[in-house]
């Protein structure tokens, strides 16, 4: 068993739990791998999912646990369903032939280890579209290094530029530093966004930040954050789609929609400071219907 497991420090918060002894960390998950879902996701950027739609595997469990967490189901563990990493393998190759212009990697980082052996067995055996690595962004420089040459996209959040804020939603006051340097890795693997000629992407990075009721002021350090370090090497997909679901109802301005002058502020803000590689999301997104079924369709 990797030495990772048996004192597991794949993620920032370095729980150090015996994950092969069947202990449980912060993640909430032991050495073996449980999903919740394998299909084809319509809902990505246009550039990922398209007209093809991208194969998106849902992991269980999270290293984050936003108190505002659109897929909470999953990400308490107490929903998925055990597999094996050589029929992760086959999943991956399943989802290619049923046309997905690529493997998304839903919240992995727990799994990295076996989720890297999956993908070689699955390039292996014939593996061709890019995958995509998912993520809170709350990741370990070290545990990305396990993943090339594996990864070919990263698709990082950037939640919070805050460590108050991060403390108070996500238990994780590093929350900034950890993915200032996450996302600093994930670009020097990368390079910049490469596009195949129908407008999949095929290498690079595109960051994630999913504007939150009443912090605009937060969601525009995050941008000019990004905009100021990388310029036009990643792509910045600006997210509107915050719904509030039944376990923030007492958490005042999370227990609300993010109104259409909050994002308009941010999104014109980010036109200002001069992002222009980059997506937004038009209309009203804020749904549960943009939530999918943890049904574990896929995994049989």
């Amino acid at each position: 068993m990797n030495k990772r497991e048996n004192e597991c420090t794949l993620c920032p918060r370095m729980c150090r739990v015996n994950r092969s002894a069947g202990e449980r960390g912060f993640c909430g998950m032991d050495d073996k791998i449980y999903a919740a879902r394998a299909a084809l996701h319509m809902w990505e950027e246009p550039c990922i999912s398209g007209t093809r739609g991208s194969g998106a595997i849902f992991f269980s469990g999270c290293t984050l646990h936003c108190v505002f967490c659109q897929n909470y189901e999953i990400a308490n563990g107490t929903c998925g369903k055990e597999i094996s990493a050589e029929r992760l393998a086959e999943i991956m190759l399943e989802l290619q032939e049923k046309g997905a212009a690529n493997i998304n990697l839903v919240t992995a980082c727990h799994f990295a280890p076996q989720v890297a052996a999956a993908i070689k067995k699955a390039k292996d055996r014939g593996l061709a579209v890019p995958v995509v690595y998912n993520s809170s962004g709350y990741e370990r420089v070290e545990t990305l290094r396990m993943l090339p040459p594996w990864v070919d996209v990263w698709l990082p959040d950037f939640k919070y530029m805050d460590p108050q804020l991060a403390r108070c939603y996500s238990h994780a006051e590093d929350y900034p530093q950890a993915a200032k340097a996450a996302l600093a890795e994930m670009a020097a693997q990368a390079g910049s966004c490469v596009f195949d000629g129908d407008g999949y992407i095929q290498k690079g990075v595109i960051v994630r930040h999913l504007i939150l009721p009443g912090h605009t002021k937060d969601s525009m350090a995050v941008l000019a954050y990004l905009h100021e370090t990388y310029g036009e090497r990643i792509g910045v997909s600006l997210m509107n789609q915050y719904t509030p679901l039944g376990q923030v109802a007492d958490i005042p301005p999370l227990n609300r929609k993010v109104t259409r002058r909050e994002y308009e502020r941010v999104l014109n803000f980010a036109l200002d400071i001069g992002i222009s590689n980059g997506y937004v999301q038009e209309g009203d997104t804020a749904s549960e219907s943009f939530i999918p079924l943890f049904d574990y369709e896929g995994l049989e």
